[in-house]
């Protein structure tokens, strides 16, 4: 099989890390090779995270260059701006509509780019967009965002709603797991 390339990116403290984690686990499941490479930016200060997932038969570097991935998963529209260039031609961006603020804007140095939902699909990128935090709280926490992309994510997979799961299971401690389970079903099954 061909080598497979998503992105996860965001900005630090939204859960990317624990979202490659839980592909990472799913599709080491499915017996691929895998490799994640974490690129921290100033993550702890709300700065921009990307994590590579890479897998297939053989997968020989962790680095995914401009052009060449299939999916990007974006915690924030900002993100999903900022690395689109790295998207296939007939790959997809996958986005949470939320905005977050970052430093040059909190400060008043910047103003937050109006209008990127449109401007991206005006490009002619495929652009997956939903609110995930309103459905993160609807499952029960605000935290839950980065589930609720993983939910919407299987959707460009053929694995089955339980390989998920349990791949949840083996990513969250137990007494997260039914609000995850949740979150992870309204991203599964939102419908634009």
């Amino acid at each position: 099989m061909q080598t497979k390339n998503i992105m996860i990116v965001g900005v630090g403290g939204q859960g990317t890390l624990l979202a490659s984690k839980l592909l990472g686990k799913l599709l080491l499941g499915k017996g691929y090779d895998v490799k994640v490479s974490e690129v921290h930016g100033m993550s702890q200060r709300g700065g921009s995270v990307v994590t590579y997932v890479r897998y297939g038969d053989k997968v020989y570097s962790p680095v995914i260059d401009k052009g060449e991935a299939d999916v990007i998963v974006s915690f924030e529209m900002l993100e999903a701006a900022r690395w689109a260039e790295y998207l296939k031609k007939d790959g997809v961006i996958i986005t949470n509509t939320q905005q977050v603020n970052p430093m040059p804007v909190i400060t008043g140095a910047q103003e937050y780019p109006q209008n990127l939902e449109n401007k991206l699909k005006e490009k002619g990128i495929n652009l997956d967009a939903l609110d995930a935090l309103s459905l993160a709280e609807k499952a029960g926490s605000s935290k839950a965002v980065n589930i609720v992309l993983m939910g919407r994510l299987s959707k460009q997979f053929d694995f089955t709603e339980e390989e998920w799961l349990a791949a949840i299971e083996q990513s969250v401690p137990p007494k997260f797991l039914e609000l995850n389970k949740k979150a992870f079903a309204l991203g599964r099954d939102y419908e634009v």
